[in-house]
């Protein structure tokens, strides 16, 4: 009996652990933590690359103002991180305190990032008020960070397992990547830009591609 209940107790240590150590702030969202990366639960910020626009129509780089807003706020603070779960990039996902106030809270009622109710409704009332008082991030018209991020996933996917290689169009010229190289996964393909798949990296060196580097 000693012997499950210590089992038991070891099983649940191991599912969830606190995290703590000086911030070192990745985006909006996400924070390295003693060499562990950590999610902020029940919140969603912009990506680093992602634009917004003002009221009178003119798009601004919000993703980079937000990281640096809250890298003015958290960068080298001291935190403490209690695991909630686990994402699919294994990413700790964890409600953080710095200085005894809870971090998802603070940057949601600030406007530099969302509630994400899909996950979590703690921080509901939070971003209305945010948005009530134009905080941050609403005092702009912002597409909605897994709104944003579905957009972009679109192309990535090869159409069969026939066409797998990416026909990109870059400053650099007209590149093609295959499965494995470091761009690979993060491309997508757009025919309206005159991107396409291939079905080989002879057809594509025939039709003007050349080989990414990495």
């Amino acid at each position: 009996m000693l012997r499950f209940c210590f089992l038991l107790i070891f099983l649940s240590s191991s599912v969830a652990a606190d995290v703590a150590g000086r911030v070192r702030v990745i985006d909006g969202d996400t924070f390295d933590v003693a060499g562990v990366r950590v999610r902020v639960h029940g919140i969603d910020a912009p990506e680093s690359k992602q634009t917004c626009e003002t009221e009178q129509g003119a798009a601004w780089a919000c993703g980079a103002w937000v990281t640096s807003r809250v890298a003015v706020l958290y960068d080298g603070k001291s935190t403490t991180c209690r695991e909630v779960d686990r994402d699919r990039y294994d990413r700790v996902v964890a409600r953080c305190e710095v200085a005894g106030r809870d971090v998802g809270q603070q940057l949601v009622s600030q406007g530099l990032a969302f509630a994400y109710r899909k996950y979590s409704m703690a921080y509901d009332l939070d971003e209305k008020g945010a948005a009530v008082n134009d905080q941050g991030l609403h005092a702009s018209r912002v597409q909605k960070p897994a709104q944003y991020r579905a957009t972009r996933a679109k192309g990535r996917i090869p159409p069969s397992r026939d066409y797998g290689i990416k026909g990109n169009i870059t400053k650099n010229g007209r590149i093609y990547h295959v499965a494995g190289q470091r761009d690979y996964e993060r491309t997508g393909i757009n025919p309206a830009k005159g991107e396409r798949w291939f079905c080989s990296q002879v057809e594509a060196r025939r039709a003007g591609w050349r080989k990414a580097r990495r």
